[in-house]
């Protein structure tokens, strides 16, 4: 068996793991709590509660219909992704199901916001373990596709615009207190998401502009024993020619080495952003 071999067991195993971990998701937080996160999910729980459908064949039968109707107008190539989720997803639901059943007497805690906590770290984690795949569960996936290609706009205003409608159904359905909690499981998911899928941000990078630089660039290497790369720069309405410093420092160095630069040029300018990998370069261990 041959490496590229083993990665597609663990990106297959890890998709499993991830539909799995939704599923209970699902059936642990989400549909007893009544808490309408978006996607399918949240509409089956409003057609649960408002005309007494049960969830799970809504379901199976949305994903169905959407995976056909994927077919028909995004095509084959962007349905391709969907198909494995379309179908893994419910029978985790139906396989899931008993064992939430089960453990519900288990976390039953009087804290609201425990609860709420547990939703929202293991909604995130195991969207997150999906999304590394490159794989989807299909159904909102499916109509935030459909919405991008006909409106015309980006992924992200078709996924917002398709969860907000979602959420003010379920806001409409189960009033503004578990509206309120749903809100309060999607940053939890989100900030986890970003956490998997980018990992830990153990440094900061800063782009400085100065008209000190060759002070700010003594203070770097003496200070944080750190190299700075010099990037050449150009001003778009004067056309003037310059040079910005990038450098990156560990996030304990970060607050310090801003007040530094501010105190050799109060008018600097520079921008700090989130530096999640760092390979290669000068004293490489100070910033992991």
């Amino acid at each position: 068996m041959n490496r590229e071999d083993v990665k597609i067991i663990i990106k297959g195993l890890t998709f499993v793991l991830g539909v799995f971990l939704l599923a209970m998701c699902y059936n642990l937080f989400l549909l007893p709590n009544n808490f309408v996160t978006g996607g399918m999910n949240g509409l089956a729980i409003i057609f649960n509660k408002v005309f007494k459908l049960n969830p799970t064949i809504f379901i199976y039968v949305s994903r169905i219909f959407l995976l056909i109707i994927s077919f028909i107008f995004l095509g084959v190539k962007k349905t391709m992704p969907t198909i494995l989720g379309s179908l893994l997803y419910p029978l985790m639901v139906s396989f899931t199901e008993p064992i939430a059943t089960y453990l519900i007497d288990y976390i039953n805690v009087n804290e609201y916001l425990i609860i709420i906590c547990m939703a929202g770290v293991l909604y995130g984690s195991s969207s997150a373990l999906i999304y590394k795949t490159g794989f989807t569960t299909g159904g909102g996936d499916v109509i935030m596709q459909l919405i991008k290609k006909y409106f015309n706009v980006s992924t992200t205003t078709a996924n917002f615009s398709y969860s907000f409608i979602i959420l003010l159904f379920g806001l409409f359905v189960f009033g503004f207190e578990n509206f309120i909690y749903a809100i309060i499981i999607l940053l939890i998911s989100n900030t986890i998401i970003d956490k998997i899928t980018l990992g830990v941000s153990m440094s900061k990078v800063f782009f400085i502009y100065s008209k000190k630089l060759s002070e700010i660039k003594k203070i770097i290497a003496d200070e944080y024993d750190s190299g700075v790369t010099i990037l050449q720069t150009k001003q778009e309405y004067l056309h003037k020619k310059g040079e910005m410093l990038m450098v990156a420092v560990s996030n304990f160095d970060c607050y310090h080495l801003r007040n530094r630069i501010l105190e050799i040029d109060p008018n600097a300018f520079f921008v700090i952003n989130d530096c999640y990998e760092v390979n290669g370069g000068k004293k490489k261990e100070r910033l992991l």
